[in-house]
């Protein structure tokens, strides 16, 4: 089959999870080729992966030179456009229904949506309809804020530019604007639609979205998204979490419960061995993106507290991303006076290491999908202790083929340095307690996440969709 896989920031251009799933994904279906859509910032970013050769790759450059126009219909464009506003500034609840699926469609009829988007028009339709509405108390819109609302709409709705070749299914790798070209070869081709989360897009947009934009910037386009993550549920033949936490947010934004279908992430049993013996000391670890969705903030509050109980601990960082994020936790380790006990490692060649490099390895995430993190060091059998997001507590809790084993790792709230630490510390006072934690958590990863069942079960969803058969 020829699969179109959409992307956003992720493979084949940077390392994270979501890459690692796609990864697997592409180089486990070999009968199959795969045409990436990697939606990304400019254009020009380096590949971080070399794809197998099943693979091609279409930048989709979200932030680059704006996608030449196709020129008129401007009475038309504005007719929509307003409504879509309209819609926006009510809140863009899922009770939007078909309308605002409807409206993005025409809009993507017409073409030559960024050039459109660029004229005078759009900021003087939004200034007129804020007039209208009864904002909160001392909120004024200024036409700075119309003009950066329709500047982050227009980059949000470029994916919509692109000619849309035949498929014989689109696969999304999260909702949002990744979800476009999956709209837009259905509405062409007829196209089926499968849409993984790992993450929810939705939540997590919530949670960062909006740093230095005003109140009636964010307003809008978060209403947006709810609007647009709706019709990327409601239109999916069939919705693919990775795990059963996801499956709340996605019923309540507009999925229908007999079109989901949860897929656990899985790794390969042979790259992460069980892990012989511990390190000298008592560590703590933790691999991953460094970026505040992660909250290492937390982690290092947590760390400074076991050091009152444990001084001799260490806790090492390994993972690249966000520089600024980094030089914010070290400037965190040095007014907790814990600088040389906490060091920040970057990338290693394996990853298998970093979780072998801890006596106990941590996640302190504030969202999560099923982190790989989690089920890779579960593999290695070290014991973890994890926040309480997304599916890590399905991960860590009792086989239920053996539950008189007990639970698979410690959880937590998140954002909670307290409890964060004394989980660690429970665990580091007692090396029985952590050994059986760790074997139980390895026999449950080898039998629940491995990637040979999760490649086996996209492999059945292809083959479903592609045929028109929905089974979930």
């Amino acid at each position: 089959m020829n699969i179109t896989l959409v992307t956003e920031g992720t493979y084949p251009h940077a390392y994270g999870g979501v890459s690692v799933w796609c990864d697997q994904l592409v180089r486990g279906m070999p009968e199959h080729d795969f045409h990436v859509v990697a939606l990304t910032g400019t254009g020009t970013e380096a590949l971080a992966w070399e794809p197998p050769g099943n693979v091609t790759v279409e930048p989709v450059p979200l932030w680059g030179p704006r996608p030449p126009g196709r020129g008129g219909a401007s009475r038309e464009f504005e007719g929509l456009f307003r409504v879509l506003l309209d819609l926006c500034l009510t809140g863009g609840t899922p009770s939007a229904g078909e309308l605002f699926p409807s409206v993005l469609r025409g809009l993507y009829d017409l073409g030559g949506l960024s050039e459109l988007l660029a004229g005078e028009g759009p900021v003087e339709w939004l200034m007129a309809a804020w007039e209208g509405r009864d904002l909160p108390e001392g909120v004024e819109p200024t036409v700075h804020d119309a003009l950066t609302a329709i500047s982050l709409l227009e980059h949000a709705l470029r994916p919509l530019a692109r000619h849309v070749p035949r498929a014989d299914l689109t696969h999304a790798v999260s909702n949002g604007v990744t979800v476009l070209p999956a709209l837009a070869a259905k509405w062409t081709h007829g196209t089926p639609f499968c849409l993984t989360e790992h993450g929810i897009y939705l939540r997590e947009r919530y949670l960062g979205y909006g740093k230095g934009y005003s109140w009636p910037v964010k307003a809008l386009i978060l209403a947006f998204l709810r609007m647009l993550c709706a019709a990327g549920y409601q239109a999916a033949d069939l919705v693919t979490p990775g795990n059963r936490y996801n499956q709340r947010w996605e019923t309540r934004c507009g999925a229908d419960p007999g079109l989901i279908q949860t897929v656990y992430n899985g790794v390969n049993p042979h790259e992460f061995p069980e892990a012989a013996g511990e390190p000298d000391r008592p560590t703590l670890s933790w691999a991953g993106r460094i970026d505040p969705i992660k909250d290492l903030e937390t982690l290092i509050k947590a760390f400074a507290i076991v050091r009152d109980d444990v001084p001799e601990a260490v806790l090492r960082l390994f993972g690249g991303g966000n520089a600024e994020y980094r030089e914010k936790c070290l400037k965190l380790a040095a007014d907790l006076d814990v600088t040389g006990h906490v060091t920040f490692e970057g990338r290693v060649e394996e990853i298998r290491d970093a979780y072998v490099a801890g006596t106990v390895v941590m996640l302190s995430s504030i969202s999560e999908g099923f982190p790989y993190t989690l089920i890779e060091a579960m593999t290695c059998g070290r014991a973890t202790v994890s926040t309480d997001v997304g599916g890590v507590t399905e991960a860590v809790a009792p086989n239920p083929n053996s539950p008189e084993d007990g639970e698979c790792g410690l959880v937590v709230p998140p954002r909670d340095p307290e409890a964060m630490a004394a989980a660690a510390v429970r665990l580091l006072r007692d090396p029985e307690e952590r050994a059986w934690m760790g074997t139980v958590a390895r026999r449950k990863a080898l039998e629940f996440f491995t990637v040979d069942q999760a490649v086996a079960s996209f492999r059945e969803i292809y083959s479903n969709l592609a045929s028109g058969v929905v089974k979930a």
